[in-house]
């Protein structure tokens, strides 16, 4: 692949909120506990305590999200410093979803100038080589996620603007079909349920129509499929995808942007994938 890869990165999202320290002051020591603070965070806090410090009342004040504790000359029994270090913990698994999940997704993008297009990928998806497409995409750890392009030979087809396709809805029909015209098994007992989930026509920033098709496809496949007896062949879900394309015409062919991902992930993904698909461009190829 003749291929221009730039190394533009974009980030999207909110990071981990990082753990701040009160300064001291000259009179007296802090420690802050941080309400996301993990249990590895408490330990140190425990053995201050245990030097003969103690907690009285108006020792502890609110600072944003943190507990200030003031550092005292008074004996502290164990089993309370081990009853505050419980504490911190069960707070910091309170709140670690929360942070859990707000981890930033960054986009690098991918640049073809011999064959003329673009668009965004996450940073931490690999290029799979020999997959068939002219470019192809996985996400490491959801294998069933990918991406790809696919473009039409310039020497048998003369596309002038991706409304020869017809209009956006008969397009879509055009694109489920060749879904199930690819995902077609010989196995017994395999069946297949497809749907048209939405199309729509959009102009980009560089003036160019583009056409979007979402389509879903679920497979089943009988737990038996040599039982004699129908009440013996019980068909179970196999898999449940949806499958986003985006479809542009430029230098006399058809581009294609395919997008494969489980509904589950897509329903915590979709903006990431969304974005992917408003990022793609056919280009014009340079004489």
């Amino acid at each position: 692949m003749r291929v221009l890869q730039a190394s533009n990165i974009y980030g999207v999202g909110f990071g981990i909120p990082s753990i701040s320290t009160r300064p001291n002051s000259s009179y007296q020591r802090h420690a802050t506990i941080a309400t996301g603070e993990a249990l590895a965070k408490s330990a140190p806090i425990g053995r201050k305590f245990s030097e003969q410090h103690s907690l009285k009342k108006g020792d502890m004040e609110k600072d944003g999200n943190s507990v200030v504790l003031e550092k005292k000359d008074f004996a502290v029994p164990r089993r309370k410093a081990m009853a505050l270090i419980f504490s911190s913990f069960v707070l910091s698994n309170y709140e670690l979803p929360k942070a859990a999940y707000a981890q930033s997704v960054e986009f690098r993008e991918y640049i073809d100038t011999f064959d003329g297009y673009s668009f965004m990928y996450p940073r931490n998806w690999i290029q799979v080589r020999g997959a068939g497409a002219d470019i192809f995409f996985r996400d490491p750890l959801v294998l069933d996620e990918n991406l790809s392009v696919e473009i039409s030979s310039p020497s048998s087809s003369k596309y002038k603007s991706v409304k020869d396709l017809g209009p956006p809805e008969e397009a879509g029909k055009g694109v489920l079909k060749q879904y199930l015209t690819e995902f077609m098994s010989t196995r017994l007992g395999v069946r297949r349920e497809s749907s048209v989930l939405s199309t729509s026509l959009r102009v980009a920033d560089d003036g160019k129509l583009y056409y979007d098709v979402e389509v879903n496809i679920k497979s089943y496949a009988n737990n038996n499929e040599l039982a004699v007896m129908p009440q013996d062949r019980v068909a179970r879900l196999e898999w449940d995808r949806r499958y986003l394309s985006v479809l542009g015409v430029e230098n006399n062919c058809l581009y294609e942007l395919r997008i494969q991902t489980p509904e589950k992930v897509f329903v915590q993904e979709e903006s990431d994938i969304r974005a992917i698909m408003n990022s793609f461009r056919a280009n014009k190829i340079a004489a």
